[in-house]
């Protein structure tokens, strides 16, 4: 059975549109076991009765707070450089825009402890700009400023292409109306684009924070595992998986708290209509 146009029911008329063909329950289901059954895993694994215990401990709370105050920091740098990106990148028509998206999003796809690398290379001591900053007593490379730059690099994308896609969704008579009325560039951006993408930007704010809070392979790579200094969640949770599986669990079912919460977050800025 497959639909047609007399058997697909329109929104406009109050019933709901037929889910399609029935053996797509089992491809589908399969995925979402293969999604959900993990994480089932994970609550069944924890040990409850020492749990409080487990997440207050001191390397624990350290790490936990370490991860939210630079994912945040990565956060702010990712709305201060990115909603300019996005605007470039929708608002602007020039030769090598779609060479230039795609390497603004390529931090999406590779593997971030590549990187990582690539950030070492970069801020290093021995790095393109490392060496340079090296004589002036400044060293980025296993320090918290590289966990936030490592947050930044690999979490930008997810803001940029959010508030893009929020752009292009922009009504450009609106822009139109308010440029013949006499509203310049920067009038335009503050007055107009500004609160209409304001959701996108929230959203794409949202997703930022969570891919940073998230970071394993680039800030291991770029800024080391130092306890209180680099050591964020993620790694805490990698070394405590050989020494004391249960923290491990317990560490992961908080960061798994945490993107559920996002999701919801996120979820509620884009309702479904």
């Amino acid at each position: 059975m497959t639909l047609t146009p007399s058997t697909a029911a329109s929104p406009r008329n109050g019933r709901h549109a037929s889910p399609g063909p029935r053996w797509l329950l089992l491809p589908a289901a399969v995925g979402m076991a293969l999604i959900l059954v993990p994480l089932l895993a994970i609550v069944l694994r924890v040990s409850w009765s020492d749990f409080p215990a487990l997440v207050t401990s001191s390397s624990s709370v350290s790490a936990l707070a370490l991860s939210l105050r630079t994912a945040a920091t990565s956060t702010v740098l990712c709305v201060v450089l990115g909603v300019p990106m996005a605007f470039l990148l929708s608002r602007m028509r020039f030769r090598g825009n779609g060479v230039l998206r795609a390497l603004v999003l390529l931090p999406m796809v590779m593997p971030p402890v590549v990187g990582g690398v690539a950030l070492l290379y970069t801020f290093g001591r021995q790095g393109l700009l490392g060496e340079s900053m090296s004589a002036l007593g400044i060293s980025i490379a296993y320090s918290t400023t590289a966990v936030v730059l490592a947050q930044t690099f690999v979490a930008l994308p997810f803001l940029v292409i959010t508030v893009e896609n929020a752009l292009h969704g922009l009504d450009p008579h609106v822009i139109e109306a308010a440029v013949m009325d006499g509203a310049g560039p920067t009038a335009v951006l503050r007055t107009i684009i500004l609160p209409l993408i304001t959701p996108g930007l929230i959203s794409g704010a949202i997703l930022a924070f969570a891919r940073a809070l998230g970071e394993f392979g680039a800030t291991i790579a770029f800024a080391g595992s130092l306890q209180g200094v680099t050591r964020t969640l993620p790694l805490e949770i990698y070394l405590q998986r050989e020494t004391d599986p249960d923290a491990a669990v317990a560490l992961s079912l908080l960061l798994i708290a945490a993107a559920v919460l996002v999701v919801g977050l996120a979820g509620a800025r884009h309702p479904r209509h």
